[in-house]
């Protein structure tokens, strides 16, 4: 299995609002994560979820999903983007994977999130990171692009079908975080080293994927590696 420092992070932060809410299940909005890859375990570990999502078909695909393994009474769909978000705060832990590299304007959905928590909940944000992109396009030979994303603070490649209007580097994440009203409580790398390590490397050397699963962990909240990482996880808490 690859390891996964955002879970780890996670859970704490779920076991922890499950205590504060004195057992009860922890209430979770995933906002853009409308296929229900956080959503499903989420619900299964207990949760209470309710997703984000534009697409309905990615809604209907976690539908199915959470259908199939029982957790259906656990999952709340809502068509719709951080526009839909109700400002006035109900959620434990409000995720937002992968979603402010694609939003029109970044600092206003991330301002949502921050809203739709609850006094003392927790903002996850997972975003691509520009510095990781621009290695994997060196390695790849695509030079000419790397170039660009290194030149452009925003991390876009303007004029090709790159699907991303943004990437970020730690300082300009940080940054972001600290303009919502969140407190930065965590910023790691997730994929620092994991996803340049081949599964035929895995396979063939026993222990391997427990000996990587440590050096991920390890790497995750260690500058410079930190700062390289295919993707960047900040854990932000909404003053209570």
């Amino acid at each position: 299995m690859r390891p996964d420092a955002v879970h780890r992070v996670l859970d704490a932060e779920l076991a922890a609002a499950r205590d504060r809410r004195g057992g009860e299940p922890p209430r979770v909005l995933d906002v853009g994560g409308g296929s229900g890859v956080w959503a499903v375990p989420l619900a299964l570990a207990g949760c209470s979820v309710t997703v984000v999502d534009p697409s309905p078909d990615a809604l209907a695909t976690l539908h199915r999903r959470a259908a199939e393994v029982g957790v259906l009474d656990r999952v709340t769909a809502v068509q719709g983007d951080t526009d839909a978000l109700e400002p006035h705060g109900g959620a434990d832990l409000v995720l937002g994977h992968g979603v402010l590299e694609v939003v029109d304007d970044a600092s206003a959905a991330l301002a949502a999130l921050a809203g739709a928590a609850v006094p003392g909940g927790a903002v996850s944000v997972l975003v691509a990171n520009r510095f990781a992109a621009v290695l994997h396009r060196a390695i790849a030979g695509r030079l000419v692009d790397a170039r660009r994303l290194l030149d452009d603070e925003a991390g876009q490649l303007v004029g090709t079908r790159d699907p991303l209007l943004r990437r970020f580097d730690v300082a300009g994440l940080e940054a972001l975080v600290l303009a919502s009203g969140l407190k930065v409580e965590l910023l790691q790398g997730h994929g620092v080293v994991s996803d340049l390590v081949p599964g035929s490397v895995l396979d063939a050397n026993p222990g391997a994927a427990e000996a990587l699963a440590e050096l991920e962990l390890a790497a995750s909240t260690r500058p410079p590696l930190r700062d390289v990482a295919a993707r960047l996880h900040v854990l932000g808490r909404k003053s209570a």
